[in-house]
């Protein structure tokens, strides 16, 4: 499971620790010493998740957690927040504002993969190494193949990315907008219609198959995948 994670901690040698090792274990890392630094990476585009340190000069990562969680472009940022306050109060005072785990040092390197694993499976399962099946359609984002059955499906780069998101959020509808953050990026400005575009390219790679009919479009409103047929 490879991610673009936000490493925002003060000390030096603990921010080079972890970034080490989440390097080895395959993640892109980007780091901040501090909440003024971080935003402006979080600015420039969205990380898949965010290891955060409670205490930090200047705003604190509580504050900053805060902040991002009343933003709607940052509010669904996984935040595991790192800090030496193991008291039960101030767990539930992270958890309150919004993080989604809580990982108090010292901590070992295996257990804070493992936490984020476990945070990246629940919130970004586009980003997951697990395979996807809907309706006969099965997705491997480790080999990166697509079949149905015994037959390969044939997909760009950017197609199947636009599959694994919509596979991994089977039955919800998404927006253009939306899916232009999750499969292209915030930070990569193209047209709407672009979407259609691929969209279109999909489901003609899926029709030799029979599954270009899973790649559904809900008027008004944007795109889904569903293994149940429209109505």
């Amino acid at each position: 499971m490879s991610a673009k994670i936000l490493v925002i901690e003060d000390e030096p040698a603990i921010q080079a620790l972890i970034s080490v090792n989440l390097k080895r274990a395959g993640h892109e890392v980007v780091a901040a010493l501090d909440a003024e630094s971080a935003r402006r990476h979080v600015d420039e585009a969205l990380p898949d998740l965010i290891l955060l340190d409670w205490m930090l000069p200047g705003t604190s990562g509580l504050d900053f957690a805060r902040r991002l969680r009343g933003e709607a472009r940052t509010r669904d940022v996984p935040i595991i927040m790192l800090t030496a306050r193991g008291e039960e109060a101030d767990k539930v005072q992270g958890l309150t504002v919004g993080a989604d785990d809580y990982v108090t040092k010292p901590f070992s390197p295996k257990e804070l993969l493992a936490r984020i694993q476990a945070v990246l499976r629940r919130q970004r399962p586009h980003v997951a190494e697990d395979a996807l099946e809907v309706g006969g359609l099965r997705l491997d984002p480790v080999t990166h193949r697509v079949t149905a059955g015994s037959c390969v499906v044939n997909l760009g780069p950017t197609e199947f990315r636009l599959l694994h998101f919509l596979m991994a959020h089977a039955e919800r509808v998404h927006s253009r907008v939306q899916l232009l953050d999750q499969v292209w990026g915030d930070h990569v400005f193209v047209e709407e219609r672009t979407v259609d575009v691929h969209i279109r390219r999909l489901r003609a790679a899926l029709e030799a198959t029979g599954h270009d009919g899973l790649v559904q479009t809900v008027r008004g409103s944007g795109y889904r995948l569903s293994a149940q047929p429209e109505q």
